[in-house]
């Protein structure tokens, strides 16, 4: 009853800061960028909590519970990829989707920096983004589902519909402001939750190594899998790789773009990174503090977060741990809603209607395409066989691969041309569908790994085989880009 309760809370908090946000959004930039107001430290946060969803407490520790400190080979790779897309992508993009246009999506942005009349190049993102972000935000809402069973012993199909609706409630009223918003109480959840449960939990043990090499030596050893076999480069790659796809998530390329000014990007840089470093580091601790806490195996090595909160803590405290868990899935899957909304109303609806949409219409579109995302989504969750932490391996990889290296070369590079994106944004996100299809061998190799560095190859081949951009869109990425020249 308690932890009911806390979780009733929970949702009215969110739907609360919703409807706020709602008085406070009036058009389509509004809606998917808070018309670029966002704070550093909103900013940061937000880009984190919406992309640490509900893996961070559920699939990573429940992978350090059964690899140990392997797993942080998986943490490194991703805090470098933060690291990166915050150092290399975020002034850069903030600066030059505002300049062309004030380019509201991904998909926009890549339309305007090279400055095709064709819509073929905005609707092959937008497609990728509609594929693998269902495959994420059904993800979630599995999560969610999973979650719920657990808490309260309800129905699953019934879990997943009610956090399907709470979702939407905010997300369809308040669009980014309150996404943003949201995320910053959901992150400062989740940091409460990895840094409490670990804590407690050692501060109850007088022997973690001790225990921990007990159960199985091989948990202590970096460079080892958890049978004690050397980590061949196939697994370290495929771990380290993971933060290859930061650079090409549109849900944190949104938080760029919204940051409130250029000179605030450092600031909010430190914060993101700093936080991920946190968070995925407690992240791997959880899993291995309750390898050594727990006497009896968990059938189900994503639920260690959970048993940790409800053997240590009294009801009202694990009611608000546990609340940290549907805070990272509600924070990840209310951004992707967001990207999908915009990507079907903005990308392919207005991209192929070849005239302009009222703002106000446009907002009304959006809203609309929440709705009927999350409705499919919610239908693909329906299946409680279905692995969580398989099918963001999948979306996340396919995201990362399709959008990073093109996003990345377009930055950087003026003799980038279209082809060259649209060629690129379709190999990478291909390559990762295909590949994901074999195993055994090189085929065991995390599918993003080929796919990011395929796309980087093609994208650069290509331009180099295709006549350069016009001299306007090289002139602007000189006075936008190149330094001196501004």
């Amino acid at each position: 009853m308690i932890i009911t309760v806390t979780f009733c809370l929970y949702i009215a908090l969110v739907f609360t800061l919703g409807v706020y946000a709602y008085r406070r959004t009036h058009d389509a930039s509004d809606y998917y960028l808070g018309g670029r107001s966002l704070s550093p430290w909103v900013a940061a946060l937000s880009a984190g909590a919406s992309d640490m969803s509900g893996w961070v407490l559920i699939g990573l520790p429940g992978y350090a519970y059964i690899a140990g400190i392997e797993a942080a080979w998986m943490a490194i790779g991703l805090c470098m990829g933060v690291a990166a897309a915050w150092l290399l992508l975020a002034r850069r993009l903030r600066k030059y989707s505002y300049a062309l246009d004030d380019a509201v999506t991904l998909p926009a942005y890549f339309q305007r920096r090279f400055a095709v009349s064709s819509p073929w190049l905005r609707s092959i993102c937008a497609v990728f983004i509609l594929l693998f972000f269902l495959f994420y935000v059904s993800s979630g809402l599995m999560g969610g589902g999973k979650l719920f069973v657990s808490v309260f012993g309800m129905d699953y199909q019934l879990a997943v519909i009610l956090g399907t609706l709470a979702v939407i409630s905010y997300t369809l009223f308040g669009g980014f402001l309150a996404v943003s918003w949201t995320d910053v109480v959901q992150a400062l959840l989740m940091t409460l939750a990895l840094i409490i449960v670990p804590a407690v939990a050692l501060s109850g043990m007088d022997d973690f190594r001790g225990n921990l090499a007990a159960q199985n030596p091989a948990m202590l050893e970096l460079w080892t899998n958890r049978h004690g076999e050397p980590l061949t480069f196939i697994a370290w790659a495929s771990l380290v790789g993971w933060g290859l796809a930061y650079f090409g998530q549109p849900h944190i390329l949104a938080r760029f773009k919204a940051v409130r000014s250029e000179d605030d990007v450092p600031t909010a840089a430190t914060i993101g990174i700093s936080w991920s470093l946190l968070v995925y580091s407690m992240s791997v601790l959880v899993g291995m503090v309750g390898a050594a806490y727990i006497a009896q195996p968990l059938a189900d090595p994503e639920k260690v977060f959970m048993v940790l909160v409800e053997v240590i803590f009294n009801p009202v405290v694990a009611g608000v741990l546990l609340a940290a868990i549907l805070a990272a899935i509600m924070s990840t899957v209310d951004s992707q809603l967001l990207v999908c909304s915009s990507a079907l109303a903005e990308d392919i609806i207005d991209a192929w209607t070849k005239r302009d949409i009222h703002s106000s219409v446009a907002l009304k579109l959006g809203r609309a395409a929440v709705v009927l995302l999350a409705t499919l989504a919610c239908l693909m969750a329906l299946d409680p066989n279905s692995k969580v932490l398989d099918v963001v391996a999948y979306a996340w990889g396919g995201l990362g691969a399709a959008f990073g290296p093109a996003l990345l070369v377009s930055l950087y590079w003026r003799r980038m041309t279209a082809a060259a994106a649209m060629a690129g944004i379709f190999v990478g996100g291909t390559t990762v569908v295909v590949w994901a299809q074999f195993s055994g061998g090189w085929f065991d190799l995390y599918e993003l790994v080929p796919g990011f560095f395929f796309s980087l190859a093609t994208v650069i081949i290509v331009s180099l085989l295709t006549p350069a951009p016009s001299d306007d869109v090289q002139q602007l990425f000189a006075k936008l880009m190149l330094p001196g020249k501004n």
